[in-house]
C-alpha cells in the first residue's frame, strides 16, 4: 500500500530531529487517520479524537502564534472541508496553519516560523 504523505512526514519528522533536537518533544502528530474498527473509532471519538485536526503541531509560541500546524498534502491532495473548518478555527485562536506538500516546503516553514522565536 502506498502512503506518499506518511513517508513526506516521516522524513520531516527526522529533519526536524536532528536539527532542532531541543524542542523534539514539542513537534508531535495527532494520529486521526487511518482506519479503524467500529471499537476502535468509537473509543477514539470519546477520548477526544477529532477530525480535520491537522497531521502534526509544534507547540512554541512564536511571533504572534501560540503554536504550528502543519497539514501534509502530497501530489494534488486537498483538504477536506472538516480540516478547513479546523483550519480556520487554529488560526482564529491565534495559531498558524500551513499545508505542506514537500520536505523543502515543510523545512522553509519550520525555518521561518522558529525565526520569529529568535525575534520575539
Amino acid at each position: 500500500m502506498n502512503h506518499p504523505e506518511s513517508v513526506l512526514q516521516k522524513d520531516c519528522v527526522a529533519w526536524f530531529r536532528l536539527q532542532y533536537h531541543s524542542l523534539l518533544r514539542l513537534l508531535f502528530a495527532v494520529p486521526n487517520g487511518g482506519r479503524r474498527n467500529a471499537r476502535e473509532a468509537a473509543i477514539m471519538k470519546a477520548e477526544g479524537v477529532m477530525p480535520g485536526v491537522a497531521d502534526m503541531i509544534l507547540l512554541v509560541p512564536s511571533g504572534d502564534f501560540h503554536a504550528l500546524c502543519i497539514e501534509f498534502k502530497t501530489g494534488k491532495g486537498r483538504q477536506t472541508e472538516l480540516q478547513k473548518q479546523w483550519q480556520q478555527d487554529a488560526e482564529r485562536n491565534g495559531n498558524k496553519y500551513v499545508v505542506c506538500r514537500s520536505f523543502e516546503d515543510f523545512r522553509e516553514q519550520i525555518n521561518r516560523y522558529l525565526r520569529n522565536l529568535q525575534n520575539s
